[in-house]
């Protein structure tokens, strides 16, 4: 019979819980109960990024992205203020160190922006941090 792990994490560890499952999950003798996981759905504004789902509304359209925009788009969103390089993007998405390739991180902003903005030219939800890399718009009211 193998070890079992219970680890409690508060909200403001998102980050840290979200890298500790990366790093369990990625072990070749890991075996995943995922019965007390707990999804968390994030609303700021007219969006709505539903994790279990991994869908996104914007107004009452539902957002198609791709699996990596949503992964953007889901850590941007949870932690809201906080500036993102873009090889902090690129590890936590790619799960791999960065490779020094900006232009794939800011492609996909550019595609999140396209898909979730009224004006993807002067963004509301994900902002620039000119010389550092991105974050998400703090001053939005939140919900759920």
């Amino acid at each position: 019979m193998g070890k079992i792990l219970v680890l409690s994490f508060s909200d403001e560890e998102e980050e840290t819980y979200q890298r500790m499952l990366q790093i369990i999950s990625n072990s070749k003798n890991f075996e995943w109960c995922n019965m007390l996981q707990e999804t968390k759905n994030i609303q700021i504004g007219e969006l709505i990024v539903d994790l279990s789902k991994r869908s996104v509304i914007t107004g009452n359209t539902e957002v198609t992205l791709t699996n990596r925009e949503f992964e953007i788009l889901y850590l941007l969103a949870s932690s809201p203020g906080r500036v993102f390089s873009k090889e902090q993007i690129y590890d936590l998405i790619w799960e791999e160190p960065y490779s020094g390739d900006y232009n794939i991180v800011m492609s996909h902003i550019r595609n999140i922006r396209e898909k979730i903005e009224d004006n993807p030219s002067k963004p509301i939800y994900i902002q620039t941090v000119w010389g550092v890399g991105y974050r998400f718009n703090k001053n939005l009211s939140s919900g759920l």
